[in-house]
């Protein structure tokens, strides 16, 4: 368990703890929500001696709201783990991680804070504690996935020290690239 202390924009949010949830939670279901005015279109070129792939940011004619559900700590994934953010004995907040031992990644597979809980630090804190639960295991790299068209999460785990690492165009559907919502990878080295 973690505790500590933040500040954002002036407010003190009081104490936060970072724990373990237990397997009460597998199965739970929780809807994601999440609005972006930008997408990443993806760009495709021959050039000499191959061929290029650009992401160039782009603005959607209006805001795109968008919505799905996740059941946590599903069977298909590979040693996983759940951390909750804790404020005023509530959970408000928490990280999916699941440890690919085949390449020795750790994959975050959910990160979810609740609506009024946004934009406070309380996902940073989660990707800090993420991070170091990396290192204390020796694992050596951070994977997650998105969508193109969340450019909110992107800018999130960019600021978190991610970086793209690679994309896949037919992941969701046949008509991804049209639909603006192209399967970004996402990483971090330890």
């Amino acid at each position: 368990m973690i505790r500590g202390y933040f500040i954002k924009w002036g407010v003190s949010v009081s104490k936060l703890n970072i724990k373990k949830l237990d397997k009460s939670y597998k199965g739970k279901k929780v809807t994601f929500k999440y609005q972006s005015e930008y997408y990443y279109d993806i760009v495709y070129r021959e050039i000499d001696g191959g061929f290029q792939y650009n992401l160039v940011k782009k603005t959607f004619e209006e805001p795109r709201k968008k919505g799905f559900v996740s059941v946590l700590l599903e069977d298909w994934l590979e040693n996983p783990v759940l951390f909750g953010a804790e404020y005023n004995g509530k959970i408000v907040g928490f990280i999916e991680l699941s440890h690919e031992t085949w390449n020795n990644r750790l994959r975050v597979s959910n990160i979810y804070i609740e609506e009024k809980y946004r934009r406070k630090g309380i996902g940073t804190e989660l990707m800090k504690y993420a991070i170091n639960f990396a290192k204390q295991n020796k694992i050596r790299a951070l994977v997650l996935e998105t969508q193109s068209c969340n450019h909110p999460a992107i800018s999130f785990y960019m600021k978190c020290g991610f970086s793209i690492i690679g994309f896949d165009l037919s992941c969701y559907s046949n008509e991804d690239v049209e639909r603006r919502e192209v399967r970004i990878e996402m990483g971090l080295n330890i």
